[in-house]
């Protein structure tokens, strides 16, 4: 089953975009038939950013991402949205990628479930 979840919230402002990728851990971890695809848009492409450093007992949206990795999905970035925040291609998270809309459009065409954050 492929399920495609868009994040569309800045990393810390707010807990829709912790709480998408707690869903997104959570069924990665569900079954092994299940392919997980988080896409960043908006303020979200910022919780991609490497290096991020949080208070001891708060959650790290960095090290949630790098789980949806390890767990072999797939974390895309809206292109544009990183170029209007400035963030570049080297400063993601290793295993992140920049993507394009025409993507997203094939993504959610093909997904089983679209969950939207």
């Amino acid at each position: 089953m492929q399920i495609l979840l868009i994040l569309n919230d800045p990393p810390y402002s707010s807990e829709r975009t912790y709480n998408g990728l707690r869903i997104a851990l959570a069924l990665a971890k569900s079954d092994p038939a299940v392919s997980v695809t988080v896409f960043l848009m908006a303020d979200a492409v910022v919780a991609a950013k490497s290096g991020q450093k949080t208070p001891d007992g708060y959650y790290n949206v960095e090290r949630m991402l790098k789980g949806v990795l390890a767990g072999k999905g797939q974390v895309l970035l809206c292109g544009t949205c990183m170029d209007a925040r400035g963030l570049t291609d080297a400063e993601i998270l290793s295993g992140a990628r920049r993507s394009t809309m025409a993507e997203l459009a094939t993504l959610t065409a093909s997904a089983e479930k679209v969950l939207v954050f």
